[in-house]
């Protein structure tokens, strides 16, 4: 949905607000993307030809400073993961006996020649097959004890396996934490976590890279001209499709100003050539006459307050015309007008509402009058409590809200047949 609150006249003083406006109502999203992508490159590639030109020496500097921690962590050459595993590795070797002593124990426990597991399970296996003779239902049971035999000796089996894979190698352990040591070394050096070096020197060779590229101060002036002109070819298609627009918009807004009091007035969009910036190569000026064989000027210096209410509410028309969202709420976009000139806002209103759910609030009986639906907001106190609440209105009872709209706390009959005269309701209806 869009919303159009009741100061969005004041930010049509701003030329950004005039810009967005425009390229809102043009569609020029795309455009304006690439333009900014396009300038964000060429100002980023001049930074950087800058940086080349004036800092070589230091540019150097830096080089040399990354290039020793970049040959250090090559000298290394610790591999990613390899941190861990020389920890896991170190952690098995210096407890070698100790693992080979426990495992002994597991291997003696499980199928040693007093009392071990395999023994128990084998005498209750063949106590249950005894029994089996006489009572069948046992046999799930037989073929738990079976299963568990059969763990038992898989267990074993694993166990001897890892004591032979468990090596008594004092070398093999003076040479990981030999590894280890040099590994904890570089990483103080470089304030850094001994498994972080094998990204931290990737992350070096990338900018070292960088800084070779950035050293070529030739191929750098070819970048830099070569974003130039792109950044020049996608502002120019900006530029020409705004002008297209700024054609249609002043001659829409000056049509919609014909009906809203201000009979001979001009609306006219100015393209003025600035800057190079993100947003294009001109900034945008909405420029007004307010009568017939007035000369246009900037909007900002010219217009009343009233006159920038109209103008704001015409151009928020052509845009909600131009666009595709379904719900749009107008809150009090109104202010400032009265009379036939409200009436007239009613019906632009009512127009839009037939191509879009329209939601406006108003305080002009004469825009209320132009909905298809009347609302009443209102606010009641209970026990020092004040709630909002929103009621759909009858059709007696619109008429009653709008001869008060009319006419204030007292309603009189003239209020009220002026009331049902402007929703079309017969007096005896």
């Amino acid at each position: 949905m869009d919303i159009h609150g009741q100061h969005a006249h004041q930010s049509l003083m701003r030329p950004d607000a005039q810009r967005d406006l425009l390229d809102a109502h043009g569609g020029h999203a795309a455009l304006r993307q690439t333009v900014s992508q396009a300038w964000k490159r060429w100002r980023a590639l001049l930074r950087q030809l800058d940086a080349a030109e004036h800092d070589a020496g230091a540019l150097a500097a830096e080089q040399e400073r990354l290039q020793w921690q970049a040959d250090q962590l090559d000298s290394l050459n610790l591999a990613p993961g390899e941190w861990d595993a020389l920890q896991a590795e170190q952690a098995r070797l210096a407890h070698a006996q100790s693992l080979r002593d426990c495992a002994a124990q597991v291997i003696e426990a499980l199928d040693g020649e007093d009392g071990s597991a395999r023994q128990r399970v084998g005498l209750a296996l063949h106590q249950t097959q005894q029994m089996l003779r006489h009572d069948p239902s046992l046999k799930s049971l037989a073929q738990s004890l079976e299963s568990a035999g059969i763990a038992i000796d898989e267990a074993v089996s694993d166990m001897n396996s890892y004591v032979d894979r468990v090596e008594l190698d004092p070398q093999r352990l003076a040479d990981v934490e030999a590894r280890m040591g040099a590994a904890f070394d570089l990483a103080r050096k470089l304030r850094t976590e001994p498994g972080e070096l094998p990204a931290l020197r990737d992350g070096l060779h990338a900018r070292l890279a960088d800084m070779q590229a950035a050293a070529d101060i030739q191929a750098l002036r070819r970048q830099v001209d070569a974003a130039r002109a792109e950044y020049a070819e996608a502002a120019e298609a900006l530029s020409a499709a705004r002008r297209k627009v700024a054609r249609d918009l002043g001659r829409q807004v000056s049509q919609a100003m014909q009906t809203l009091s201000m009979k001979g007035g001009a609306f006219e969009v100015a393209l003025l050539e600035g800057a190079p910036s993100a947003q294009g190569g001109e900034t945008v000026e909405f420029r007004v006459a307010g009568h017939a064989g007035a000369t246009p000027r900037p909007l900002a210096k010219v217009a009343s307050g009233g006159e920038l209410s109209r103008i704001s509410l015409a151009l928020s028309v052509m845009a909600s015309r131009a666009a595709r969202v379904p719900t749009l709420i107008f809150d009090e976009v109104d202010s400032g007008v009265g009379g036939a000139v409200a009436e007239v806002v009613g019906k632009l209103l009512r127009e839009l509402g037939e191509r879009h759910q329209v939601l406006c609030v108003t305080r002009l009986p004469q825009v209320a009058a132009c909905g298809n639906a009347h609302y009443q907001v209102s606010k009641t106190e209970n026990r020092g409590k004040t709630r909002s609440g929103i009621a759909l209105l009858t059709p007696q009872a619109r008429v009653e809200e709008l001869a008060r709209m009319l006419g204030g706390i007292k309603i009189t009959d003239t209020t009220r047949s002026h009331a049902r005269e402007m929703l079309g309701i017969e007096e005896n209806s």
